[in-house]
């Protein structure tokens, strides 16, 4: 033991504890270098990657956070509803470890079965008949499709691409020259048994003229007769994936730097609306309203990113507004994050951007337009009353 002594302070040093503090430290040193080490020599696959820490936190619900905070300070549990059950936290750490949820066996096939974990999409709002047996579903052309330069003939065209014959009555309001709305196809080639020549495999409704895209130009016109400026981008992205040697799974990164070049080149763009087809049949996909044939809608929002909530809550509404007027047009809203799927389908770069799926392979586009038809009416509803609520003061129409 040693003593240190001054005028104003006697100071004890022990020398083993000392010792002690000098070994603690070397140790937590050396522990952070192993460590460290581990990690760097570890093959990429076994590192904890940032996707692994957004699913835990993810699972974390407010509720549970309010439990947790709890237990150290009672106050907070006031804040919960007495019928709120207790978290179960050992069910959460089982999904945390294993990634599988006991409350949805098909966390569990999908890592048994080979592409399960395509229907790992979760239903949010579920429209009239939607359930986990009839989902939304995208299937990748083979890619002899991806790759033939001969498509099939096409048939039962007539009306198809028709503008309106008569000229609409003038909206009562207008963006005037601004274009508020970008619709674009990340699936252009997207297109529909019915008018397909020869062809009955689902698999094979793809066609470089006839598809997707021409949803956009009905789309376009019936915003458009509502005083809702609208650009139509007919990029042809999946001959862009050709031309750079991509594969099919690489579409959203494609059309995303499509999509960011517009809104960066116009900034009023901000309801971002992606075109799609689904590859469920007619029965699935097909709604009769007062003796009117529609394609169903169905909308899809990507889990993985900061908009994901106010996405969520504008496909949310779109549905709302459709189940009052049409009731069983819309299968509902659907969220896809996770391994096997891109989780943003480019809806981080707005508040207002969502994926919109057209029916399915069987339908016609006289059903196609009829909806499109429905989808315009509601979004400049949406649009109109989101106007009046913030303020802004749309142009009269005959000041465009």
């Amino acid at each position: 033991m040693k003593f240190v002594k001054s005028d104003q302070l006697m100071v004890t040093v022990k020398g083993t504890s000392l010792l002690r503090v000098i070994i603690g430290f070397a140790g937590f040193l050396l522990f952070i270098f192993v460590i460290s080490g581990l990690l760097t020599v570890l093959k990429p696959e076994y590192r904890p990657a940032s996707s692994s820490v957004h699913s835990a936190t993810t699972n974390i619900t407010g509720e549970m956070l309010y439990y947790l905070i709890g237990w150290e300070n009672h106050y907070f549990l006031q804040g919960l509803p007495e019928s709120s059950p207790t978290p179960e936290f050992t069910q959460y750490l089982f999904k945390l470890s294993t990634n599988v949820n006991l409350d949805d066996p098909r966390s569990l096939l999908g890592r048994e079965l080979p592409a399960f974990s395509l229907f790992d999409t979760e239903i949010l709002v579920a429209g009239e008949g939607t359930n986990y047996t009839n989902m939304p579903i995208e299937s990748a052309p083979p890619l002899e499709v991806l790759q033939t330069e001969k498509e099939a003939a096409l048939q039962n065209t007539e009306g198809i691409g028709g503008q309106a014959e008569n000229s609409p009555d003038a909206p009562p309001n207008t963006t005037g020259d601004r274009k508020v709305v970008y619709v674009y196809f990340t699936h252009n080639r997207e297109s529909f048994l019915p008018h397909l020549k020869g062809v009955t495999d689902p698999d094979l409704a793809f066609h470089s003229q006839l598809n997707v895209t021409n949803i956009g130009d009905k789309l376009k016109e019936e915003l458009e007769e509502r005083g809702i400026g609208t650009v139509v981008d007919k990029t042809d992205v999946q001959a862009n994936l050709s031309s750079k040697g991509l594969t099919y799974a690489q579409s959203y990164q494609e059309s995303r730097s499509v999509v960011e070049a517009a809104v960066s080149g116009n900034h009023d763009l901000t309801y971002l609306i992606d075109i799609h087809r689904d590859s469920r049949r007619k029965q699935d996909t097909t709604k009769e309203i007062n003796g009117k044939s529609y394609a169903k809608l169905a909308f899809i929002v990507g889990g993985e990113h900061a908009n994901y909530e106010k996405n969520l809550a504008f496909a949310n509404q779109l549905h709302d507004l459709i189940e009052q007027k049409y009731k069983g047009l819309s299968r509902g809203s659907f969220t896809k994050k996770g391994a096997g799927t891109n989780g943003k389908f480019n809806q981080d770069l707005s508040e207002k951007a969502i994926l919109v799926e057209f029916g399915g392979v069987d339908n016609t586009f006289e059903e196609l337009n009829n909806s499109a038809e429905v989808l315009a009416e509601v979004i400049s509803e949406y649009y109109w009353q989101a106007e009046k609520v913030d303020g802004t003061n749309p142009s009269p129409a005959n000041e465009s």
